[in-house]
């Protein structure tokens, strides 16, 4: 058989499993290039006088899209981006008037872009590989 060491029949079904064992490992590891998730963050601010650090969530990670070989100007592709669901916390500092209230990302998830409030335009920077 063509592809395969050795000259046996078993030893080639053999080599043949193996490689489809160490494509659908780096399938399930390739997720991981394309994920939204929350990440812990620390924000450091002043207020009064004093050194203040926030500790919240954002949501980070790229989400699959497809990127079509044509550019459309009729059309524009669908994006997905990573975006979440938030609340608000507040947190007072003593001596200081007033508080501050800052976002926490609850839950994230891939979802197509929006072009009321995000800018879905094609990202021609450079995005690490994983």
């Amino acid at each position: 058989m063509d592809g395969c060491p050795g000259c046996s029949r078993r030893l080639c079904y053999t080599w043949w499993r193996m490689q489809l064992v160490v494509f659908v490992v780096v399938l399930a590891l390739g997720k991981g290039c394309f994920s939204c998730n929350l990440k812990n963050v620390s924000i450091p601010m002043e207020r009064c006088g004093q050194e203040v650090c926030i500790h919240t969530t954002i949501c980070e990670g790229l989400c699959y899209s497809q990127d079509p070989v044509f550019e459309s100007p009729e059309e524009a592709p669908e994006h997905k981006i990573c975006k979440g669901d938030w609340s608000y916390e507040v947190k007072n500092i003593e001596g200081c008037p007033g508080s501050i209230t800052y976002p926490v990302a609850t839950n994230c998830y891939c979802s197509t872009c929006n072009t009321e409030d995000t800018y879905c335009g094609r990202f021609y920077g450079h995005i690490p590989s994983c």
